[in-house]
């Protein structure tokens, strides 16, 4: 299992102003937990997401001496990505690229082909850094804006960034509209097309429908997981009732009722579970 912890999904659309340190001192006890990834921050327009605006001095002050847990961040433009590489704590960039034209525009203020020039520019910028990309492909399981959902529009797409060398897509459920059936059809289909993509999920779900859309990825052959402790968060884009990210517990939950190996040291687990008790208020 690959997992990635997602605490920038859960603090960009938290109402009120996450203190710096405390964001630090937060991240700092997730990298004592092991996780593979951390999507800690974000090089976005501060007047879009103030949240996260403090993101370049947050990250300075990660200690990556604690783990060998990389750390992520998401951006929606090439000058964006310029500006997240100026740090070198950042292992990872994340490019929101939406299946729905109306969410891209909504998103990111492009239209779909427009961001996917901005992700050929960002590949050929890391060519020569070294760095990774994930393209994270919002809405892949529909959308609330009456675009009809065709799995064809993610083999399209899935197709086009195979063409231009891209290694890693995470299927988003960005407003928890997916089914079962849904999630069945895309892991069972499009993956074994594409050995050369690692393909993973990003849910966004309803507490108690966590097992069964794990469970279902999982027997279809996913091995990649996002989630945030408690399921806090979700996409401040996408529409006003926000549904949650898949909650980490809950994902270790299902990892142990199908006895699923992972290295999670559990006790500082609860630790960072603490703390975000302290900083969401659950």
């Amino acid at each position: 299992m690959f997992l990635t912890e997602c605490p920038r999904d859960a603090m960009q659309g938290w109402g009120e102003f996450i203190p710096t340190e405390k964001k630090i001192d937060y991240i700092n006890s997730l990298m004592d937990v092991g996780f593979d990834v951390l999507d800690c921050g974000s090089f976005v327009s501060a007047k879009t997401i103030p949240q996260m605006a403090d993101s370049g001095t947050v990250i300075d002050q990660i200690d990556k001496s604690r783990s060998n847990t990389k750390l992520s961040v998401i951006v929606a433009n090439f000058r964006g990505a310029e500006k997240a590489l100026e740090n070198q704590q950042v292992d990872i960039l994340g490019f929101p690229f939406s299946i729905s034209e109306t969410f891209q525009h909504r998103n990111t203020n492009k239209s779909q082909e427009e961001a996917f020039d901005d992700i050929k520019e960002i590949t050929n910028l890391l060519a020569s850094d070294g760095r990774e990309l994930n393209v994270y492909f919002s809405m892949a399981f529909g959308n609330p804006y009456g675009e009809i959902w065709k799995i064809s529009d993610v083999e399209y797409w899935t197709r086009r960034f195979s063409d231009i060398g891209i290694k890693n897509i995470l299927l988003s459920d960005t407003t928890g509209t997916g089914t079962l059936e849904q999630i069945e059809l895309l892991f069972k289909n499009i993956p074994g097309n594409y050995s050369e993509i690692d393909f993973g999920a990003h849910f966004h779900n309803r507490y108690e429908d966590s097992y069964i859309k794990l469970k279902t990825a999982y027997d279809n052959g996913c091995r990649r997981f996002d989630s945030a402790i408690k399921g806090i968060g979700g996409c401040p884009m996408a529409k006003d009732d926000l549904v949650g990210n898949m909650p980490t517990e809950q994902v270790i939950n299902f990892m142990a009722h199908d006895k699923i190996e992972h290295s999670l040291n559990l006790l500082n687990f609860e630790s960072s579970y603490n703390k975000a008790k302290d900083i969401f208020h659950f």
